[in-house]
């Protein structure tokens, strides 16, 4: 069957620019998809695919000439033809570099004529972390913090070229972003295509590298700041500093700084919650006849009184002693557990123990 000239497919002159071909290309790709003409979806694929063809020759330079000259692309006498790829397009005009994905599964980069540009991308977050004590969790605390990150280049402002100077289209890929090799073997032509290593894919090169960065765009600085620690967080918590991170590349915002905060716990506290838990010792006199003892509180020293007969692993609560809540601020409890000692007693003790168990009438095993 013979096939169409490509101009006339693409309805374009001969004398068509490559921005004039590709505006053409993708007005008929809108019209002609297949999802548009489901009454004659048969006749749409086939001008579908014959618009596909037209514009993976007409818009490659090499391929654009050869079919000038012969009125054909390929090899002479096979009627093989360049391949081409729905895929491709579909996914580069319509979603962009969703394309990629096709790259994961087909193990080849895309072949696209259109120039690309330079793709703006976040900077990289940065993870730190500061540790603080306890007593610093329930009153919040500043914490200086001190650390490298890349920031956008004020000489050449991000763009990594020497001011006065710019880009220029690169000489591997004459603008495509894509580098094709074709391999001619006995069964017709093999094309392969790359992103181009000299340009990364961009289609465009910097004429000179800025004396600064280097052309990376970015430099190195020293940053020092004072992070927050709000009271109540907790051991292992993420705190988030927006735009702290590292300059974005091409034009992208900074990346963020995320600070986790470890906890140091006080010695004979645990936590759990907004509560805090702690243990004291008496002595059994005092457990049974009543005191008043100190406790060490993150606060300082609180008194609390024991009253009489108190037993074993009691537990008193001191309110508002314990941990403020992250949210609403409010502190939660301390609570304090009575371990009550009991020591061997020497012999006057023994005596005057023995009179209070016979008051009590105890018996008691004769020594």
């Amino acid at each position: 069957m013979a096939r169409r000239d490509y101009y006339e497919v693409l309805g374009v002159p001969r004398t068509a620019t490559q921005e004039e071909i590709k505006k053409a290309y993708r007005e008929l790709v809108k019209k002609w998809h297949p999802d548009r003409h489901r009454a004659n979806k048969k006749e749409a694929e086939e001008r579908f695919k014959e618009i596909q063809e037209a514009y993976e020759v007409l818009s490659d330079p090499e391929k654009r000439a050869q079919y000038d000259r012969f009125g054909y692309v390929g090899v002479p006498g096979t009627g093989e033809q360049t391949s081409w790829s729905p895929h491709e397009t579909i996914f580069e005009d319509f979603f962009g570099d969703l394309g990629d994905i096709f790259d994961m599964f087909f193990g080849t980069s895309r072949a696209s004529s259109r120039r690309r540009t330079k793709r703006r991308r976040t900077g990289e977050n940065i993870e730190l972390a500061v540790t603080v004590a306890l007593e610093d969790v329930i009153k919040g605390k500043s914490v200086p913090v001190e650390y490298e990150r890349y920031i956008t280049c004020d000489v050449c402002n991000g763009t990594g070229a020497e001011p006065g100077t710019g880009r220029r289209t690169c000489p591997r890929c004459g603008g495509t972003g894509v580098v094709r090799e074709e391999k001619r073997t006995f069964f017709g032509v093999f094309v392969n295509t790359y992103t181009c290593p000299t340009c990364g894919g961009e289609g465009e090169v910097i004429e000179k590298s800025c004396r600064k960065c280097g052309g990376s765009g970015r430099v190195k600085e020293r940053r020092r700041i004072n992070v927050r620690v709000p009271p109540g967080v907790e051991d292992g918590a993420r705190l988030r500093i927006r735009g702290g991170g590292h300059a974005g590349i091409g034009g992208g915002d900074y990346g963020d700084l995320y600070i986790t905060v470890r906890v140091r716990q006080k010695p004979g506290f645990e936590r759990k919650g907004d509560d805090l838990y702690t243990t004291v010792v008496i002595d059994h006199l005092q457990a049974a006849l009543g005191t008043h003892i100190d406790v060490e509180t993150p606060d300082g020293k609180e008194t609390l009184r024991i009253p009489p007969g108190t037993q074993p692993d009691t537990v008193f609560r001191l309110r508002g002693l314990g941990v403020p809540n992250l949210a609403s601020g409010k502190r939660g409890d301390l609570y304090v557990k009575v371990k009550v000692e009991i020591p061997k007693p020497g012999r006057r003790e023994a005596t005057a123990l023995k009179e209070v168990a016979r008051m009590r009438g105890l018996k008691l095993d004769e020594q």
